[in-house]
């Protein structure tokens, strides 16, 4: 099977999440003509199975998406969506902070830099359900959280804070970087939800 997933890349960790995507496409048995492409305009995203939206400052990425005129091609994309970090903040439907126009595609309130500044980033093994082979070492950055989500929101992992991880169908959100710990078992498992 051939893939093409797109990168919004707009801002953050874009090549750290292309690597990892062509990585688990390998482990998935795609085949040699899969892509991945960056996702800089409408254009970009036709043809597209799965966009990944990085981490990064989410009023920054927001602005560029508007500008982009990439805000309804995103709402309204067929595709699955991976959404780490800003991006789990871009999917929610409430985020206490005028500047971030939310794609509002999982129900769901999120707070902003939830654990603090920089200088309190971490990192954790934390289980996540459904995921065989244990725990699961998530790199959290300035990380946001779930403290509020909808009936058809899949919670998938938890911290004291809140939620950490979710599902709703064809999308994943995320607080933390799978993509920069080598673990590829949530890109795997993303990319199986979507048939892949």
């Amino acid at each position: 099977m051939d893939v093409k997933i797109g990168v919004l890349a707009l801002q953050g960790d874009v090549s750290e999440h292309i690597d990892a995507f062509f990585a688990a496409l390998r482990l998935r048995g795609c085949g040699k003509a899969s892509s991945i492409v960056e996702v800089r305009s409408p254009a970009d995203l036709a043809g597209c199975t799965a966009l990944a939206i990085p981490g990064g400052e989410s009023t920054t990425i927001s602005r560029l998406i508007d500008k982009n005129g990439l805000y309804e091609p995103i709402r309204t994309f067929k595709g699955g969506i991976f959404a780490t970090c800003a991006g789990m903040v871009l999917m929610a439907t409430d985020v206490a902070d005028s500047r971030v126009h939310t794609l509002g595609l999982m129900d769901m309130t999120v707070d902003r830099n939830a654990f603090g500044r920089q200088r309190e980033s971490f990192e954790a093994d934390i289980p996540v359900t459904g995921l065989d082979g244990g725990s699961f070492h998530a790199i959290f950055i300035r990380a946001p959280v779930v403290t509020a989500a909808g009936p058809d929101v899949y919670v998938l992992a938890t911290l004291d804070q809140g939620i950490v991880a979710a599902e709703k169908g064809r999308y994943m959100a995320l607080a933390f970087h799978p993509e920069l710990g080598g673990d590829l078992r949530l890109h795997e498992r993303f990319l199986q939800n979507l048939g892949i």
